[in-house]
Formats: structure tokens, C-alpha cells, sequence
């Protein structure tokens, strides 16, 4: 493999760690054994730290592609959690909020988890990356400022009860590049007339490639030492 002229990875992001720590080690990682200080590495789409999943790593000429690979249709399986908000829809910031669920059957589940497919309309987290004036949504939530972000048009392909298990369910999600879960959490629990935020998230596919094909961190080292011949090293 050629990492310095461009390849893709795929690797299975682990839980707590951000978008940028899993480029900036694997890059860290390349340098050390291809005997350089410099690589280009990029990754197709982020995902939240308390997310896992597919992840898409380019590097050298190959991070040309990342804005197509952005683009491919992706799968999740979600946990939510019913009768209870965050500020950040997820577990990140602590429940501000409880509500009714004795209300809530697994028929009005169902019913109410297809009223988003198709394309919808849906505003983004607070504690997002979406841009407001120059500075990340989230920096300027975490200081309490008031913020109000636009809604954007996506596109939900299919969205599938897996679990219900009151005040929780699981459900499976198909969708367009850009949509936030957390916030379809939100809404789903708006809908059920009740709180709701996300409890866990795993991307299971991007485009064609699934979860089996992903690398984890703790194969890196292996993988790397596979595919980088050691005349490179001597070489270098």
C-alpha cells in the first residue's frame, strides 16, 4: 500500500474518542513508520464522540475524494430514550427535563417513526459544528449564548423500530449526508408528545461499506506493519 501517494481506510471509531483524535493518531502512526513528518489525512464525515462506527480515512491524493465518499447513504442503529431531554440530545449534557410516557405505545412508535421518511426538515444541534457567525454552534452553547440555527433539508431513506423496551427504543436509520441523529431523537420524542434524547449511536455503514469491513485501533499497529514493507523504514 502506498499511503504517502494515497489510500483509504476504514475504521471502526471507538467509543469517547472524537473525529480528530482517530486522524491525528493513525497519521502520527503513518509518519513514525514511513520515517516522515508530514501526511495528508482527512476523514469522510465526523462522528460525536460517544459515537462508534464506520469512519473513512484518505490519505495523500486519495483525501480528493472525501467530499464523494461525504456524500454516500449511511446506516445507523440508535438508542433513545424517552421522557427525558438534554441540552445536547445526547449524553453529553445531563437530563434538564422529564415528561409523560404512559401515553406511548409500541403502535404509536411505529406510527409516528414514518412520518420522517422522505425528505424533512430538521435543525441542527446547538451543540453542533455548524458555523454561526464564524464560531461552532457548540462553543458558543457551552457559554449559554442564545442560538438559533436554520433548519436544513435531508433526506431519512428508511427508519425501522428494532427494540421497545419502555422508556427505550432502538431503532435503525438510512439516511442522507448531514443529518443529525441526536436531533431526529429530538423531534421522534416532540412527535410522541415527550421528551427524548439518544443514549447510544453506532454508524453500521457508510455507502457500501459496513462495520465488518472497518480496521479497529487496536489492529492499526498490525495492519500498518503488514502493508508498510520494512525497506521503507531502512530507507527512510
Amino acid at each position: 500500500m502506498d499511503f504517502i501517494e494515497g489510500e483509504i481506510l476504514y475504521i471502526d471509531k471507538p467509543l469517547h474518542w472524537t473525529s480528530f483524535r482517530v486522524v491525528g493518531v493513525v497519521r502520527a502512526k503513518l509518519c513514525r513508520r514511513l520515517g516522515i513528518k508530514k501526511l495528508k489525512v482527512g476523514h469522510a464525515g465526523t462522528l460525536d464522540p460517544l459515537a462508534t462506527g464506520v469512519m473513512i480515512l484518505c490519505t495523500g491524493k486519495k483525501t480528493k475524494l472525501i467530499e464523494s465518499l461525504q456524500a454516500g447513504t449511511k446506516e445507523y442503529i440508535a438508542q433513545v430514550r424517552l421522557g427525558a431531554t438534554t441540552p445536547s440530545f445526547d449524553l453529553e449534557t445531563a437530563v434538564d427535563a422529564e415528561y409523560p410516557t404512559v401515553h406511548i405505545s409500541r403502535e404509536m412508535v411505529e406510527e409516528v417513526l414514518q412520518r420522517f421518511t422522505g425528505t424533512i426538515e430538521q435543525v441542527p444541534p446547538v451543540f453542533s459544528a455548524v458555523k454561526v457567525d464564524g464560531k461552532r454552534a457548540y462553543e458558543l452553547a457551552r457559554k449559554n449564548k442564545d442560538i438559533e440555527l436554520k433548519p436544513k433539508l435531508l433526506v431519512i431513506d428508511d427508519i425501522e423500530l428494532i427494540s421497545y423496551n419502555m422508556p427505550d427504543i432502538t431503532i435503525r436509520v438510512v439516511c442522507s449526508k448531514g443529518t443529525y441523529i441526536r436531533a431526529l431523537a429530538r423531534d421522534i420524542g416532540t412527535a410522541l408528545h415527550t421528551g427524548a434524547h439518544l443514549t447510544g449511536l453506532r454508524r453500521t455503514k457508510v455507502g457500501d461499506i459496513t462495520v465488518d469491513d472497518c480496521l479497529t485501533m487496536d489492529d492499526m499497529d498490525r495492519f500498518l506493519d503488514e502493508n508498510i514493507p520494512p525497506a521503507i523504514h531502512e530507507n527512510r
